[in-house]
């Protein structure tokens, strides 16, 4: 037995070195692929991509890329000074083929305050691109370097302290198409997760300021899709037709967290596993590192709006990290029927699901100071706490969570919709013509907070633009 441990040991190492001499011949070959003339490179801002590479010969590709310091809005009155690549929070999305050569220029603004690099992870070189793009404010670095590996890879900026920098907003995708291009599809859509960190905790309005504590700590107020709290919702939602091809391009710029994630109401048919080469099939939920991609594909074949996740559920009801793509076209009854049939079930009884008392509700801080902020405030509050039983424009979940749009039976007491959000609501109502028998949890807000997403949703979708005042909710908690 002995002997027979040289002869593997050597069958070991030459099978090892045979990998390691066809993976060098392999960027060999790419790195000789001949260029033909030379284009400017379509970047776009999320959610957008750009046109797809198909079966374009290698370019010289023209990369120009503006970094921007500016002030934009994290979640509803709660502002914050992004560091910017291109403008957007994830940047400006890159799209190259196998064996173009970028030609890369970085400007730094002349009214940013820092200086600033940027890190491509389909770099192959010192930094990834940053030793040689360090840039001051009012200047621009121009270097290139060749795309050896096809795969979706993460940019960002490496300047010291690198954290910092990412947890600002400095993060994007490259995608490397192989020779030929990928695939067809239907859509596609540039989907990146980020988490932030402010000094002021969840909600705080006002500019926050970054806080590094709390970044060190990994212990993140907001976890967002494309750089703020309602960025893929509303109006923003993605979209889709029923019997089409989706392809998402998924990052995480971190600078912490691992994603998990997953469309709700569908199973992707296709995950290119951390952006690279391997397909894996029929997959629920896919972990995609901080600093890494995928790319899922999927067919929708029902109406209806699929939700975006971050399966690490209270990131994504809680901090933000929550999208939707609306999808329209006929109904499939055989793939998903709807509700069959109701009954009622109380085998524990007919409580109500019970949140902390109110005396464990801490009163709001700041006050609306005029019906314009009770609005601002109640639609943060709303989209925290409300959105995901009765939807962006109030229109409710079918058979399942009342519509508040509209809704007679909101409209009809306010006294009663107030005792709704403060102590609860179980057995059935009738809303609109239509029966519901579910169950609404008392809320943990405070009576300021209660007051604001009343005023906000008797305010929106055609309701009876009703003012709730802290009085009036004060007024109903004390009769309990």
């Amino acid at each position: 037995m002995k002997t027979l441990k040289p002869i593997i040991l050597s069958l070991a190492l030459l099978i090892l070195g045979c990998k390691d001499s066809k993976k060098d011949g392999e960027n060999s070959s790419t790195a000789n692929i001949p260029v033909s003339r030379e284009m400017v490179a379509e970047l776009t801002a999320p959610p957008h991509v750009p046109t797809p590479v198909g079966s374009r010969k290698a370019k010289k590709l023209i990369v120009n890329m503006e970094i921007l310091e500016e002030e934009g809005e994290l979640t509803n009155g709660v502002r914050y000074n992004y560091w910017t690549f291109g403008g957007s929070v994830p940047g400006s999305f890159i799209r190259t083929r196998v064996g173009d050569e970028v030609e890369f220029t970085l400007s730094n603004h002349p009214d940013n305050k820092l200086p600033h690099n940027i890190d491509l992870h389909a770099v192959t070189g010192p930094g990834g691109g940053a030793e040689s793009s360090f840039v001051a404010p009012g200047h621009e670095k121009t270097f290139s370097f060749k795309t050896l590996n096809p795969g979706l890879y993460v940019y960002h900026c490496a300047t010291a302290p690198v954290g910092m920098h990412i947890a600002n907003g400095m993060y994007g995708l490259i995608l490397v198409e192989p020779e030929g291009g990928l695939p067809p599809v239907d859509k596609e859509y540039y989907v990146m997760q980020g988490d932030f960190y402010t000094k002021g905790k969840n909600g705080e309005r006002g500019l926050q300021p970054f806080d590094m504590q709390k970044a060190v700590d990994e212990n993140a107020d907001y976890v967002v899709f494309n750089g703020s709290v309602g960025a893929l919702t509303g109006d923003n939602a993605l979209t889709a037709k029923v019997g089409e091809t989706v392809r998402l391009y998924i990052g995480n710029g971190g600078p912490n967290l691992v994603s998990s994630f997953h469309v709700i109401g569908e199973i992707f048919d296709k995950v290119y596993v951390e952006g690279g080469d391997l397909i894996n099939e029929n997959i629920q939920t896919t972990l995609v590192p901080a600093g890494g991609a995928a790319i899922v594909e999927f067919r929708v074949d029902v109406p209806g709006s699929l939700v975006l996740v971050d399966h690490s559920i209270f990131r994504a009801f809680n901090k933000g990290a929550l999208g939707i793509l609306k999808v329209e076209g006929e109904e499939d009854k055989k793939i998903y029927s709807g509700e069959i049939r109701e009954g009622i079930y109380l085998p524990e009884g007919p409580g109500i699901q019970n949140m902390p008392t109110t005396d464990e509700i801490a009163e709001s801080d700041i006050p609306a100071k005029s019906f314009e902020e009770q609005m601002e405030f109640g639609k943060q509050i709303y989209m925290q706490n409300c959105f995901a039983c009765h939807q962006s424009e109030g229109q409710g979940i079918p058979n399942a969570f009342p519509p508040l749009a509209k809704s007679d039976y909101l409209n009809a007491d306010v006294n009663r919709a107030i005792s709704a959000v403060v102590n609860g609501l179980s057995g059935e109502i009738t809303v609109n013509g239509e029966k519901y028998n579910s169950v609404m949890t008392r809320q943990m807000i405070s009576s300021e907070e209660v007051a604001n997403v009343l005023t906000y949703v008797y305010n929106s979708w055609g309701n009876s633009k009703k003012e709730v005042t802290k009085k009036m909710v004060d007024d109903v908690k004390n009769k309990k």
